[in-house]
């Protein structure tokens, strides 16, 4: 998935860029993160003013993680926003010269394929839940506790007052 400056600047139309990229390897490592479907990417690439270039689409997937709470299976759809402006030539010397915005080229040809996995890892979710009122595993038994209740006793006491939990029942004397 590459661009070409001079190609692109010569051309009367945007080139048009689709392709399926393979993201599971990006995401080894991570262990919420059960299977990743290949990416679709949909790029619209048209120049910008002298030696650049405008790349605007979308990145779309599937991934299927795990509830942050319950640990069930949940397939997230990604729709990603993809828009980055490439500058063929060598990165300004002084930094106050130096664009933001911009991505400076030294080469005529540009890979987009490291610009688009950046995008794609950059827009992962952290975590995700099952539903927005998930209620989680019980802590004591692991049961899912959207599934059923459990008979477990949760109440939890803070450790500094513990000494206090017993202070006013009866005691048998």
């Amino acid at each position: 998935m590459k661009i070409h400056f001079r190609k692109l600047a010569n051309a009367d139309e945007p080139l048009h860029l689709h392709e399926t990229l393979d993201v599971s390897e990006l995401v080894k490592g991570r262990k919420d993160i059960l299977s990743v479907a290949p990416l679709t990417v949909n790029l619209k690439a048209l120049p910008a003013g002298t030696d650049s270039v405008n790349v605007v689409g979308t990145l779309e997937g599937n991934v299927d993680m795990l509830c942050a709470r319950c640990l069930s299976e949940v397939n997230s759809k990604l729709n990603i926003p993809f828009a980055e402006t490439f500058k063929w030539l060598k990165q300004p010397l002084l930094p106050e010269d130096e664009d933001d915005e911009l991505i400076y080229a030294p080469d005529e040809i540009v890979d987009l394929v490291p610009y688009v996995e950046e995008n794609f890892v950059l827009h992962l979710p952290d975590s995700v839940l099952c539903k927005a009122d998930c209620l989680g595993l019980c802590q004591t038994c692991g049961q899912n506790l959207n599934e059923g209740t459990c008979s477990c006793d949760n109440t939890v006491v803070d450790p500094r007052l513990a000494a206090l939990k017993g202070f006013f029942t009866k005691q048998d004397d």
